[in-house]
């Protein structure tokens, strides 16, 4: 078992990664400080961990909220399910919740815990590849609008992040292969010596092989919890991480929440950025097929949808919440591991790319 830590002060929280954790208390109770606990999971995660959970927490008063599980329902509806719960509950200003699932869970359950009587404590509990190396760490919460992905929340950090490489045994092939996506993106904009690992073991990785895992979560968790703690709320070097994601969003928006999946968005996004770089020579052609390659082996798509025009990427691109000024922010590979954020990019070099 491996521990990391963001170091964000008094805010400062513990990341613990190993097997069956879940099983385990005591990686729940120093960040629990009152008996009234809530998990809030969705219907596909709850027949698979959460009476172990529950076990685990049975010194504890817990309840649940049980969600339908996707990405259509991470909504300003489904905050409002875990509220009323909360209140239904009677639950206290020292009560905690624990998010029980993957990115949807983690994003909904901190944002109502960031809300409910203006912040009470939660701890993630990420069972999904996604928001084990990503969406559980750093503290972004919140639900999306028709209009755009993430537009509603709240930065705001958890206890504790508890992640059981045991949960990934449960997940379709499709959901590891998109949360892998994540993983490559730390390779690229950070890591080339990451990046390497990766060329060499994706087939590994993507079987489940543990020791593989743990490194490769461990180094993705590591990346995040060092940019979190130069840039909690994004001011600067944290929107690095947004590599492929405002492509992606308009992905996700366009084709309708949950028919590609996160990862799968950003991926394309990534390649689509990719080209962008190599279009104003910050990158070599050979890199760029590295970079569609290694998300080839990871089974991920590796180009937009074809009904999607360029005009329809602008059309949604424009309402990304990284826009400044009226001018949409494109973050592009510079080199090996290495990134950069660009607001003036050049339209007819962004058409192309999605053209291309």
């Amino acid at each position: 078992m491996k521990v990391l830590k963001v170091e964000l002060g008094e805010r400062s929280y513990p990341i613990y990664i190993g097997n069956g954790l879940i099983d385990d208390v005591k990686y729940f109770s120093s960040a629990i400080r009152h008996k009234d606990v809530m998990i809030v999971t969705n219907d596909t995660v709850a027949p698979l961990y959460l009476e172990r959970l529950k076990r685990t927490l049975g010194s504890y008063n817990v309840s649940t909220c049980i969600l339908p599980d996707g990405e259509k329902y991470k909504t300003l509806d489904s905050f409002n399910e875990i509220i009323t719960h909360m209140l239904k509950g009677a639950l206290g200003r020292d009560c905690t919740v624990i998010a029980l699932g993957g990115g949807v869970i983690g994003d909904l359950s901190g944002f109502a815990a960031a809300s409910y009587q203006r912040g009470v404590d939660f701890i993630q509990v990420p069972t999904t590849i996604l928001s084990q190396v990503d969406s559980s760490v750093g503290g972004k919460t919140g639900v999306n609008h028709p209009l755009g992905k993430n537009m509603i929340g709240a930065f705001y950090q958890p206890k504790a992040v508890v992640i059981d490489l045991d949960c990934l045994k449960s997940l379709p092939a499709r959901e590891i292969s998109a949360g892998l996506a994540e993983v490559i993106k730390y390779g690229i904009i950070w890591d080339y010596d990451f990046f390497s690992f990766l060329e060499h073991n994706i087939s590994g990785i993507m079987e489940l092989d543990n020791e593989k895992l743990e490194h490769m979560i461990y180094t993705c968790c590591s990346i995040k919890a060092e940019v979190v703690h130069q840039d909690e709320r994004e001011g600067g070097v944290r929107a690095l991480l947004n590599l492929g994601h405002t492509f992606g969003h308009a992905i996700e928006s366009f084709m309708g929440y949950g028919v590609w999946l996160h990862g799968e968005a950003v991926a394309a996004g990534m390649v689509l950025a990719a080209k962008v770089a190599l279009h104003r020579n910050y990158l070599e052609k050979d890199y760029v097929e590295r970079i569609v390659n290694l998300l080839t082996n990871a089974k991920l798509p590796v180009k937009a949808p074809d009904t999607m025009s360029y005009q329809d990427f602008f059309k949604i691109m424009i309402h990304d919440k990284k826009v400044k000024n009226g001018s949409i922010r494109y973050v592009l590979p510079t080199g090996f591991g290495k990134s950069a954020v660009f607001s003036d990019v050049p339209e007819e070099l962004v058409v192309r790319a999605i053209e291309g």
